[in-house]
């Protein structure tokens, strides 16, 4: 397929296809994964230039010998041990805000799902793991969504202007940052010059994750809440006891993954079940659309459903998502909490996500009793 500047691109949709190029970074490498889909005019590029924005290869875009210990340190930060000990802390911040959301309900008020209860939730989590600027998290999301527009999305030339701007200015942020921080941060800092590797390094890491750790995280919870509005039978058994969070959680990552494309680009000249791949070409992979072919009813929302856990939501190999467990808590948290508040109620506003390559951006999710 081509693009909206006219670049062609092989697209893998079958899952065995999907899983294959994702197992083989020496194949299929993961060089061109935060490549700016809208080629960047040299206006912009000065914008971020003049706040010093680099981007070295770090984690999602590393096909390097740094990647392994780069992704090491990232992952003692998410171990599953350390998340699942804040499961009693979301749970009671998740409570506490449904809560309130249910009494607004009840008063006749709409609410929007998206603004007064996902949009901050994974970031406030991000922060209990994973030493983290002092900014204010509406000034979080708003850099984390211009990224996530300016390299995935097709823009004209005003808008990525505007995009590098924001994301520029708080780069800055994130560099002074970065230069102190202990943690995580601390350790990529020490190894990054232990290694001899690029001093943005810690920056780059501290990027992908506030850009991909946490902004996909709240989409996620987003799209699948306003899916289980849809699914009476789901909430029903999720009321009695019979249907498990975590099954709707998984259930939710195939059917409505947070991430439905994301890039390889062939190393060298290959084939993909006799298609021919040329060295260099650009590969979309189509997770959204592996997940529906890895299950028994691929459309339907059949929570533990044979193949249901076969999606590649997180992806695979040696870049399979790092902060997974992470994800997959909290959304088991807001699914079983939130749950009630779900029945009986009326969409007012479903969640409408702007055209991007690899991240569905939803806006809001307005409900209320009818």
């Amino acid at each position: 397929m081509t693009d909206h500047v006219g670049v062609p691109h092989v697209v893998v949709s079958d899952h065995r296809l999907v899983k294959r190029v994702l197992a083989d970074p020496d194949t299929f490498r993961p060089d061109n994964a935060l490549d700016a889909v809208s080629p960047m005019p040299v206006s912009a590029l000065r914008v971020l230039a003049s706040y010093g924005f680099k981007l070295p290869a770090t984690l999602a875009n590393n096909g390097g010998v740094s990647h392994p210990a780069i992704r090491e340190i990232t992952a003692r930060a998410l171990h599953p041990a350390r998340v699942e000990a804040l499961r009693p802390w979301l749970t009671g911040v998740v409570r506490r805000r449904v809560a309130g959301l249910a009494a607004r309900l009840r008063a006749g008020e709409p609410v929007d799902l998206y603004a007064d209860l996902a949009a901050d939730l994974p970031l406030l989590v991000l922060a209990k793991l994973v030493e983290l600027p002092g900014a204010e998290a509406v000034v979080v999301k708003e850099f984390s969504r211009a990224a996530l527009e300016l390299f995935w999305a097709p823009l004209d030339t005003p808008r990525q202007l505007a995009l590098a701007e924001t994301v520029g200015r708080f780069h800055t942020v994130l560099r002074d940052f970065a230069a102190t921080a202990g943690g995580m941060v601390g350790e990529l800092r020490a190894h990054t010059a232990a290694a001899g590797l690029p001093k943005d390094t810690p920056v780059g890491a501290l990027f992908f994750l506030l850009v991909a750790g946490q902004e996909t995280t709240s989409q996620f919870l987003t799209l699948l809440l306003h899916r289980l509005t849809g699914e009476p039978a789901v909430l029903d058994g999720l009321a009695r006891g019979t249907v498990g969070a975590d099954d709707v959680v998984e259930e939710g990552l195939r059917l409505v993954p947070p991430i439905p494309t994301w890039r390889r680009v062939a190393a060298t000249d290959t084939e993909l079940d006799g298609f021919p791949v040329r060295r260099g070409a650009s590969i979309v992979l189509w997770l959204a659309r592996a997940g529906l072919t890895a299950a028994e009813n691929p459309h339907d929302f059949v929570p533990g459903q044979r193949g249901s856990r076969r999606h590649l939501a997180f992806g695979a190999g040696a870049h399979r998502c790092v902060g997974a467990q992470l994800s997959r808590m909290e959304a088991a948290v807001v699914v079983a909490e939130t749950a009630p508040l779900l029945r009986d109620i009326e969409v007012v506003r479903a969640p409408w996500c702007p055209d991007n390559l690899s991240f569905r951006m939803p806006d809001t999710f307005t409900i209320r009793r009818p």
